[in-house]
């Protein structure tokens, strides 16, 4: 899920004045497809293997005839690479080799809110020498934010709630969209403004007027995801007043936020009355 900024940041005039990389790697799916959108095809080396996979991959189609890799230290070095995108957790001691060997690492934090969003696209799009470009996927992402403006009527409550009954923290990028929309986040009022998991009973004795899902949130695979047809959630919310917009949409900051803006947007017009 939903899922900003960066561990290693550049100021401007130092970004532009470093040499246009030309042998770029990505390890992280958000990552990637920050760098599909940004960069020139020809300075792409090779991509994480996650980027083909359409069902969480926005930028599937995009990435066909690109290199993947298997996200290997030594396989990174012997490529060639100049500037390596990394995810900010989970790579740190892929990322410790290759700056001990003297390759550049960017280490990219899942975005905690819009302005942190801007900060890492117009970072990443300096240092791979097309601003310009940086700055046209933040314009994208305000017009979509103009668009969606205070559509929900009378400050509705709503509740973001993931597999395994996880919440998301009141600080991050879902939670600022949805205020944006309008929507008072529920999980102020059951004491989760940090985020974490919310029982059933909870939920049951206090629901929100709108719950915002995944949109496979209806399929039973597991016992996370059973959680989402339990018949006291549904007679809590139902699902007239659920909301769900595709995981790949959802899953990075990026030239995904647009569209994941417009499909929230849409759900809202339709259900939130």
């Amino acid at each position: 899920m939903i899922l900003a900024g960066l561990v290693l940041l550049f100021g401007t005039g130092a970004a532009l004045a470093q040499p246009k990389p030309q042998r770029v790697v990505s390890l992280n799916l958000c990552a990637d497809q920050l760098l599909l959108a940004l960069a020139d095809r020809d300075q792409i080396t090779s991509l994480s293997p996650l980027v083909t996979d359409r069902s969480i991959s926005y930028s599937a189609d995009q990435s066909a005839g690109l290199p993947v890799n298997a996200g290997k230290g030594e396989a990174i070095l012997f490529s060639g690479a100049d500037l390596v995108l990394a995810g900010a957790y989970g790579q740190q001691a892929r990322s410790a080799l290759l700056r001990s060997q003297g390759v550049e690492v960017l280490a990219l934090e899942p975005w905690r809110n819009l302005q942190h969003g801007r900060e890492q696209i117009r970072t990443v799009s300096r240092r791979l020498g097309h601003p310009e470009r940086g700055e046209a996927l933040i314009a994208q992402i305000d017009r979509a934010l103009d668009r969606a403006k205070d559509l929900v009527p009378s400050r509705r409550s709503i509740l973001v709630y993931y597999r395994r009954g996880w919440v998301p923290a009141t600080e991050s990028l879902i939670s600022e969209l949805l205020g944006h929309m309008g929507f008072v986040l529920h999980q102020d009022a059951l004491g989760l403004e940090q985020g974490g998991v919310a029982r059933l009973e909870t939920i049951v004795a206090s629901p929100p007027d709108y719950m915002l899902t995944d949109d496979d949130a209806g399929q039973v695979v597991d016992n996370g995801s059973a959680l989402f047809v339990h018949p006291a959630l549904a007679g809590a919310v139902s699902q007239d007043r659920r909301l769900a917009i595709p995981g790949k949409l959802a899953i990075c900051g990026g030239p995904s936020t647009p569209a994941a803006i417009d499909a929230l947007a849409a759900q809202v017009r339709a259900k939130a009355r």
